[in-house]
């Protein structure tokens, strides 16, 4: 883009551009300090994670268990006992899936894994099988693209896409230019507090594919809080780092000359990850993420992160599920109060700044992290415990990063 280009629109480079969607003169700062509030107290070691930039843990899951004799709360085989898998059986899961949003008192979404829907894999053709859920801006045509398997996460990922949908449905009757998430981090959110509810023991229990809680003992529910935050917890540095790496190219604050240097000594402080072997500025690591060649901003995953947790805790007080529970055992099912707070953000829409939004929704006109601390508080209380216990070393060196990458 031209600099006649920024001119043009007012704006002085593309950071400006990217952050003008949130509509707050703070909200770099802001997002520093959210990434303040959830950072760990020590930097944590980071090897090899089983993903290619280590956005996420998760493949250490049964590796690192903290209980590794405690049972590890999973519905798949249950799920496939009542399901087949196609298009039929994965219908039901749909359907399922559909009935959690009408019991709290939303839309009905049968409409979007009807017939034009794809549920399955097709057998004909190939085709891009990650989930997404599309709106034909017609007021009436919302589909789902999933090539979904009878298990667990498929049956979780179900809800967090019908979320996008519900999201679509209830700002329908909007102006176009208002029809899209408060802000960019918005619609990531909603389908993920949903997944929360729902990939409780609570719920599975609820609706059949669990039949009782003896199996959850504290040990068991630690291996969850763990299992979820590997995924979770540890994409935030990478969710942040992305679009925090790009602003200080888009203003300056990175030169041409020291872009790999830069992506490398950003990643060992915000991930603690070191590349595995050494890097020149021949190099552009941070190209091999979509987002970056592709000019696609990243902050809103991040944000929705935070959101995501943030509406969780507003909807389990709405519902009186918390504080009588611990928050991670929250499932807001059935509960119309809660229903009627969800929608009444989903209907705005874009309507309004995010912040009025927040604020008439749940009563807080900023994003805090401190829900998503207080739904991992147990977890964090036991690893205390257990480094207190093996007085396990933690930490690196900020400057070991220096040693493998040259510059010039």
């Amino acid at each position: 883009m031209s600099l006649n280009t920024f001119c043009y629109t007012g704006f002085d480079n593309l950071k400006q551009m990217w952050l003008r969607k949130y509509e707050s003169s703070s909200f770099q700062k802001d997002c520093e300090y959210l990434w303040n509030q959830v950072r760990p107290e020590d930097p944590i070691p980071a090897h090899l994670f089983g993903n290619m930039w280590s956005q996420t843990w998760e493949h250490l899951s049964d590796f690192l268990a903290p209980y590794p004799n405690a049972t590890m709360f999973d519905v798949t085989e249950a799920l496939k006992k009542k399901y087949t898998q196609d298009k039929a059986g994965v219908t039901e899961m749909f359907k399922v899936a559909n009935e959690f949003f009408t019991s709290v008192g939303l839309h009905d979404m049968s409409v979007s894994y009807g017939p034009k829907a794809q549920v399955v894999k097709p057998a004909d053709r190939e085709v891009v099988c990650h989930a997404s859920a599309w709106d034909f801006s017609n007021k009436k045509d919302f589909r789902i693209k999933m090539c979904t398997n009878v298990n667990q996460e498929d049956f979780v990922t179900i809800h967090h896409e019908l979320g996008h949908i519900q999201y679509y449905i209830n700002y329908k009757n909007l102006p176009e230019t208002f029809r899209q998430g408060a802000n960019p981090g918005f619609h990531e959110a909603i389908g993920d507090v949903a997944a929360l509810s729902v990939n409780t023991p609570k719920h599975m229990m609820k609706i059949g594919l669990a039949e009782n809680q003896a199996g959850i003992s504290k040990e068991s529910s630690i291996n969850y809080l763990l299992k979820t935050a590997l995924e979770r917890v540890a994409f935030l540095p990478f969710g942040f780092l992305i679009d925090a790496y790009r602003w200080k190219i888009f203003d300056g604050t990175i030169k041409r000359k020291d872009l790999e240097y830069e992506w490398v000594k950003m990643r060992s402080e915000y991930q603690g990850v070191v590349p595995p072997v050494i890097r020149d500025e021949e190099d552009f690591d941070a190209g091999s993420k979509y987002h970056v060649p592709g000019n696609t901003p990243y902050i809103r995953y991040f944000v929705s992160h935070i959101l995501e947790f943030q509406l969780y805790k507003a909807l389990c007080i709405t519902a009186q599920e918390y504080p009588a529970n611990p928050l991670h055992e929250c499932d807001f099912y059935q509960n119309k109060d809660a229903g009627a707070q969800l929608k009444k953000l989903l209907e705005a829409g874009a309507s309004k700044n995010w912040e009025i939004i927040l604020k008439e929704t749940i009563g807080q006109d900023k994003m805090d992290a401190s829900a998503i601390l207080e739904y991992f508080a147990p977890l964090l209380e036991y690893l205390r415990e257990y480094r207190a216990k093996m007085n396990y070393p933690i930490g690196w060196s900020k400057t070991a990063f220096e040693a493998l990458v040259k510059r010039e």
